[in-house]
């Protein structure tokens, strides 16, 4: 297949016209005679969003632990633009987190086998968001079944899962947190979370491993000029890669602006944390076994705590250029190529490279989807 007429996102994050050739599921660098030829119509063609931290979508929720509910999840993210998906898990019960990592590993299979359908998003990983958090900054989390940092734990949900987890949350100012990342950091990123961690002691657990923050600014103390906590210790290590939701909910865009020049665009993971009110309508919704009211794009508890977003990876894309001024270049690259490197699989996935899974996304000057392919199949819309 050729897709000619097509302003393409190449690795070095320019958008240059051209054509994109695509062969056996992957794509190639030269065409290969006899090809389909479809035509671009002037689009911008970018590889496909991959979101390493959401919770669900059009009324199912990752924790459910359904292999069901994980196809219909996958099935509306790769109808948005988001081709692999790495759902996040909330601090819950251990005989439900178990059945979680098992489905999810089931799910697995079946998509590794051939036997899932087509259509859908890929499953690329798990994002373990508790039950190692602190209670003071719990945020939407329930606070009954948080726990301190197991190893064992975690291990045995690995398995369970048959090695998706990607990343795993924890507060580094916890009991047992420090010789957690001691001796799990070389085998999953390890990410600082609903924490009240102070600069030093985030500064100590970066140092010692961990490399990564959830949902920069939310559920974390704010940055203070003589108390710059978890957000100072994260700009000052330099492998650290920060999450940011640009909902317009969580995070106000003068700030979502200088995040980008403090950390610089290849330390920023843009993520949608979407919960399972996303793609429908306002109403009444669960998150994590607790009830969760919305309205427009706000997603809280009866107590107003932000409980996730309504917002899926590309509106957030969208959103961040086009009303927090972010360039389009840029937003691409975080939603892209940066979550590829983070949870490892930029090898086949994030760029449009030869070699590389065809998943990619067609995008007219308004931002909108106009065509999504996944392995150089064109999905039906």
């Amino acid at each position: 297949m050729v897709i000619k007429n097509v302003l393409v996102y190449g690795e070095d994050q320019v958008f240059t016209e051209g054509e994109i050739y695509i062969k056996e599921g992957q794509f190639a660098a030269e065409a290969a005679g006899n090809d389909e030829t479809v035509d671009g119509e002037g689009c911008f063609a970018i590889p496909g969003l991959i979101d390493i931290h959401f919770h669900g979508c059009v009324g199912d929720d990752f924790c459910d632990a359904s292999g069901e509910a994980i196809g219909r999840m996958a099935e509306y993210e790769a109808s948005s633009g988001i081709t692999s998906i790495c759902p996040a898990t909330m601090t819950l019960e251990e005989k439900l987190l178990h059945e979680i990592m098992s489905t999810a590993g089931d799910y697995k299979k079946q998509e590794k086998s051939g036997a899932g359908e087509e259509g859908r998003a890929k499953l690329v990983g798990i994002n373990m968001e508790g039950p190692f958090i602190s209670a003071k900054k719990k945020g939407a989390q329930a606070a009954d079944h948080i726990r301190p940092c197991s190893v064992p734990l975690y291990r045995k949900l690995q398995e369970e899962s048959g090695g998706l987890i990607r990343l795993v949350d924890i507060a580094p100012e916890t009991e047992g947190a420090m010789e957690f990342i001691d001796q799990v950091k070389d085998e999953t990123v390890i990410s600082i979370a609903h924490t009240t961690a102070d600069y030093d002691t985030a500064s100590e657990a970066l140092a010692r491993g961990a490399s990564h923050v959830t949902h920069l600014y939310n559920a974390m103390p704010p940055l203070n000029h003589r108390d710059p906590g978890v957000i100072g210790a994260a700009r000052d290590a330099e492998n650290c890669h920060v999450e940011l939701i640009c909902d317009g909910i969580h995070i106000h865009p003068a700030v979502v602006r200088a995040t980008f020049e403090m950390f610089g665009a290849e330390r920023v993971i843009l993520i949608s944390d979407s919960m399972r009110a996303t793609g429908l309508t306002d109403g009444e919704y669960t998150l994590g076994g607790q009830d969760v009211y919305v309205k427009g794009a706000k997603a809280t508890l009866a107590d107003g705590t932000i409980a996730g977003s309504a917002t899926n990876l590309m509106g957030c894309l969208r959103r961040a250029v086009l009303d927090m001024e972010i360039p389009l270049e840029t937003a691409v690259g975080c939603a892209t190529a940066n979550p590829a490197r983070e949870i490892g699989i930029y090898d086949r996935c994030g760029s449009i490279t030869p070699g590389k899974d065809a998943d990619l996304v067609l995008l007219d000057k308004d931002l909108q989807v106009k065509a999504v392919y996944i392995n150089g199949r064109k999905l039906v819309k």
